[in-house]
C-alpha cells in the first residue's frame, strides 16, 4: 500500500524528525497492518491444519475403539461357548504332557505321525504350554508419563482433558502412543504363530478315527483353545484401549491448540484493524492539514496495534 503525500502538505511539515515521524506515520501503519494480517492468516491456518489433524486423529481413535469392542465380544463369546462345554460334560484342566503322551498313543495310520511331528517340534511345544497356562501374556508396557496418565484420567473422568504443555509435550505423546503399537505388533506376533499351531493341531486330529480316547483328546483341545483364546482377545483388547486413550488424548489437544491459535488470530486481526484506523486517521490528517491533534491520536493508534500484537505474541 503506497501512501502519496502532497508537496504542500510536506512543505508544512516541521523540518525536524519528529516532523519526519509525522509525515511517514501513514506508510508505517500500512506496513504494520500488512504485517498483523499475515500474522492473523498463519494463524488461522494452522488452527485449520490442527483441526484437521484432529479429525484424523479421532479416526484412528475410533478404528481402536472398534478392535476393542469387537475383541471384548470375541472374548465373551468364547467365554460362553466354554462355560456350555463344561457344562454339557466337565473338562478337565488341560496338561500338556499328558495331552503329548496321549497322541502318542493313539493308533497308528492317518494324520497321527503328522500330529507327532507338530507336538514335538517348538511351536507344537509354545502351543502346548500356553494351553496349559491359559493364556499368552502381552509384553510388559513402559510406564505412561505422570502427565499423560493425568490427561487420560482427565478423558474417563470427563474433566479437563488437556495435558498442560509445561508437563509433557507432543513428542512424549508421539512416543507413547508408538509405544503402545509396537507393544500390540509385538503380542500378535508372539500369539499368531501359537494360534496357527493349535489350528493346526485341532485340524489333524479331526481327521483321525474317531474312537473314545481320539474324541477325548478333541474335546480336551477345544476347551483349552477357547479358553486360551478368549484371554488372547482380552489381552489385545486392552492394548488396543490403550491406543485408543492416546489417539483421544492427541485430539484434545490438538483441539485445545487449534483453539489457541485461532484466538491469536482473532486478535492479531483486532490489531490489524488498528492498524488500518491509524493509516486511516493519518491520511485524513494530511488532507485535512489538522496534524497535531489527529497526527498524534494515528501515532498511537500504530504504537497501541503494535504493543497489542506484541502482548498476543509472547504471552497468549
Amino acid at each position: 500500500m503506497k501512501v502519496e503525500i502532497p508537496d504542500a502538505v510536506k512543505a508544512e511539515l516541521p523540518p525536524t524528525r519528529w516532523g519526519k515521524v509525522l509525515a511517514s506515520t501513514p506508510v508505517i501503519m500500512a506496513v504494520v497492518a500488512t504485517a498483523l494480517a499475515g500474522l492473523s492468516s498463519s494463524e488461522m491456518s494452522k488452527a485449520q491444519y490442527l483441526r484437521s489433524l484432529a479429525a484424523q486423529q479421532q479416526s484412528k481413535a475410533g478404528d481402536q475403539w472398534g478392535y476393542y469392542q469387537a475383541k471384548r465380544l470375541r472374548e465373551t463369546i468364547l467365554v460362553q461357548e466354554s462355560d456350555l462345554l463344561n457344562d454339557r460334560e466337565p473338562v478337565q484342566p488341560f496338561d500338556a504332557a499328558a495331552f503329548a503322551a496321549a497322541v502318542k498313543g493313539l493308533p497308528a495310520g492317518g494324520s497321527r505321525d503328522r500330529l507327532i511331528q507338530l507336538v514335538d517340534a517348538p511351536q507344537g511345544q509354545a502351543a502346548l504350554q500356553a494351553l496349559a497356562a491359559g493364556a499368552t501374556s502381552a509384553p510388559p508396557a513402559a510406564a505412561l508419563p505422570a502427565g499423560i496418565a493425568a490427561g487420560i484420567t482427565g478423558l474417563q473422568t470427563g474433566a479437563e482433558s488437556r495435558v498442560p504443555d509445561e508437563q509433557v509435550t507432543d513428542l512424549e505423546v508421539a512416543a507413547a502412543l508408538r509405544g503402545a503399537r509396537d507393544l500390540a505388533l509385538a503380542y500378535d506376533q508372539t500369539t499368531k504363530p501359537i494360534a496357527q499351531s493349535i489350528d493346526q493341531g485341532e485340524a489333524l486330529l479331526r481327521t483321525l478315527a474317531g474312537d473314545a480316547q481320539t474324541r477325548l483328546l478333541q474335546r480336551s483341545l477345544l476347551a483349552a483353545r477357547l479358553r486360551w483364546n478368549a484371554a488372547r482377545y482380552a489381552s489385545e483388547a486392552h492394548l488396543n484401549q490403550t491406543i485408543a486413550n492416546l489417539e483421544e488424548l492427541s485430539v484434545a489437544r490438538s483441539n485445545h491448540a487449534a483453539e489457541h491459535h485461532h484466538a491469536r488470530s482473532a486478535r492479531f486481526f483486532l490489531g490489524m484493524l488498528a492498524a488500518q484506523l491509524g493509516v486511516i486517521v493519518a491520511t485524513m490528517a494530511i488532507a485535512a492539514r489538522k496534524r497535531s491533534l489527529l497526527w498524534g491520536f494515528a501515532a498511537a493508534a500504530g504504537l497501541v496495534s503494535v504493543a497489542f500484537a506484541a502482548y498476543v505474541f509472547l504471552f497468549i
